[in-house]
């Protein structure tokens, strides 16, 4: 007899609470979500060992002379373009935009460049901006972190 064929599931390459999981909706906690998915991805995806110092693909591609920056400025960026389509005040933009900016024009200066991409996290400042909108005009979207 044959059996019937089961629906494959779809493979998880990522296990719960990663980048994965992440919503794809447009309301708030989406995008809160999402936001703090890509900032864990830029700034704190690594240890170093030894240091016990997380480090994230900014650091990392920011060694990457030219491309590496402007890869990471691009997805620093699309954090910037999630705030705009959750409606933050222009002030708020043009901040993040200039974190961005900063971290790569720093960025871009060889070693010295390399150096401050350890300790200057524009995405990091950046969600908070975010995150600080979002608990005042969005309080439903507030996670408790520890």
């Amino acid at each position: 007899m044959v059996e019937p064929q089961r629906p494959a599931e779809r493979p998880r390459a990522m296990g719960p609470g990663s980048f994965g999981d992440l919503p794809m909706g447009t309301d708030a906690l989406s995008v809160r979500r999402r936001i703090e998915g890509m900032e864990k991805l830029l700034e704190n995806s690594f240890t170093i060992p030894g240091v016990n110092y997380r480090v994230g693909l900014d650091s990392i591609a920011g060694l990457v002379p030219v491309v590496g920056d402007l890869v990471t400025a691009a997805m620093g960026m699309w954090l910037v373009w999630e705030a705009k389509n959750l409606g933050m005040p222009k002030w708020k933009l043009i901040r993040m935009t200039g974190n961005v900016a900063v971290d790569t024009a720093i960025g871009a200066i060889p070693v010295v460049g390399d150096a401050v991409d350890f300790f200057f996290r524009s995405n990091t400042r950046n969600l908070k901006i975010v995150k600080r909108h979002l608990d005042k005009h969005h309080p439903a979207t507030r996670t408790i972190e520890g």
